[in-house]
């Protein structure tokens, strides 16, 4: 079979780059030219660890290929992939389908009469039923990519999800081509709302398990509880699970912040509020400023934070990625240079951060500071020698070394030579 995959960001390049590994014959289409251009060379837009090698290994294979040309793209495609973004609108946060119905309108004009649209993207409940009307085969088949795991994730997924028209025998024959080299892997067929609905169900839930276990550690704080301990307690129990249960400054990325407030006002438009994820997005958007004003309270018990210099470490959502929409940093890092602090930033991807100087290394961030905050958990942080890089930091006599550590990356108990911040573990 043919593939065409309409989209070449996050979702739609892993889609194109993994099937192409698997041995299809892939056209990756996109509109902007010059992303196109560069991927032709073998320049990803973004980092995803592994990514770039397997687009050249598609690439000189003659698997995988990139053009602006959308008819021709999926003139020849047995399965057209929709992998355009849905932001959230910013007017009332309900999906952005514009891209989305765009794309399925070209793709209706030029694909074959006996090949399928498959949408990938993540959509509200009752988009593929709107573009059936076009009079075109349309199958949904949500995507479950981690950034930073995304080809681990594609290969080794824990379960594949397909929504097609029940009476469609053609859409299900295809679909079951497409993933029949994934046999082993759990596979839930059914109608597209149902499928729809289960991409917007599962990020609002691990959502939900981020917002409440950061509630938790707070709690811990108060009452002299460990998190730690109290996480793996609940992380045995096997209704729980362990996953998503480390506190953390909040989630962000380009998933969780979008679609808990579209599954919202779906919800809301179907009269039936889920106030819970109501709940989460509220919980989430305390927890910037929370954990802002964390920071500048223990900067007030050393003498106040104005004309401190504080070194930040990691400014993206999460660790192993380059994504910085919706990261923590974004509104974390301007409270903290409004409350008087001088931010000294330093992030692996070497992102810009969203207010500081940018640093070129841990350790050219941490000199002359007064304090060390970990903002996120990238492996080289969790190695580091803490001893050798606090010796950068200003010396005061009256304090010891400040460590504010919201990844909880370091056991406090080794931790006896700092005055060391961490979330939910008494200190």
């Amino acid at each position: 079979m043919r593939i065409a995959v309409i989209g070449s960001g996050y979702v739609g390049l892993v889609t194109g780059a993994c099937f192409a590994e698997c041995g299809f014959k892939v056209v990756n289409i996109d509109q902007d030219e010059a992303k196109i251009a560069n991927l032709k060379s073998g320049l990803v837009p973004f980092y995803e660890p592994g990514l770039e090698s397997l687009v050249a290994v598609g690439s000189a294979a003659g698997r995988l290929a990139f053009t602006c040309d959308l008819p021709a793209g999926i003139a020849e495609a047995d399965i057209v992939f929709i992998a355009v973004g849905t932001p959230s609108l910013e007017n009332d946060g309900h999906a952005d389908l514009s891209h989305v119905f765009e794309a399925a309108r070209a793709a209706a004009m030029h694909m074959k009469p006996q090949s399928i649209l498959v949408v990938k993207s993540t959509v509200p409940v009752g988009t593929c039923r709107q573009i059936a009307k076009m009079g075109i085969r349309v199958a949904s088949n949500p995507e479950f990519l981690r950034e930073g795991s995304a080809l681990e994730d594609f290969h080794r997924p824990d379960r594949i999800i397909i929504g097609t028209d029940r009476g469609s025998e053609t859409s299900r024959l295809l679909m079951h081509r497409l993933y029949e080299k994934f046999g082993h892997i759990p596979t839930v067929w059914t109608e597209w709302e149902t499928s729809e609905l289960i991409k917007y169900a599962s990020n609002a839930f691990l959502a939900t398990k981020i917002a409440y276990i950061n509630q938790m550690a707070d709690l811990c704080e108060r009452v002299g509880a460990n998190i730690g301990e109290l996480a793996i307690g609940m992380g045995l129990d096997r209704r729980i699970g362990d996953k998503f249960l480390q506190p953390g400054p909040g989630y962000g990325g380009s998933c969780f912040p979008k679609d808990t407030l579209a599954l919202s006002h779906i919800a809301q438009d179907a009269g039936a509020p889920v106030t819970i994820v109501d709940a989460v997005i509220a919980a989430n958007q305390f927890r910037f400023s929370h954990m802002a004003q964390k920071i500048i309270d223990i900067f007030k018990a050393r003498g106040g934070a104005d004309g401190k210099t504080l070194a930040v470490l990691g400014v993206t959502f999460k660790a192993n990625t380059d994504d910085m929409r919706h990261a923590p940093s974004l509104s974390i890092l301007p409270a903290l240079e409004q409350a008087g602090l001088t931010l000294h930033v330093y992030d692996p991807s070497m992102q810009t951060p969203p207010a500081g100087e940018q640093a070129s290394s841990v350790q050219a961030a941490v000199t002359n500071a007064d304090g060390l905050l970990i903002l996120t958990e990238w492996d080289e942080f969790k190695t580091l020698d803490i001893n050798r890089v606090v010796q950068g930091l200003k010396f005061d006599p009256a304090f010891k070394p400040l460590i504010i550590d919201l990844r909880n990356l370091f056991e406090p108990t080794q931790m006896g030579a700092f005055e060391y911040h961490s979330l939910g573990r008494g200190v």
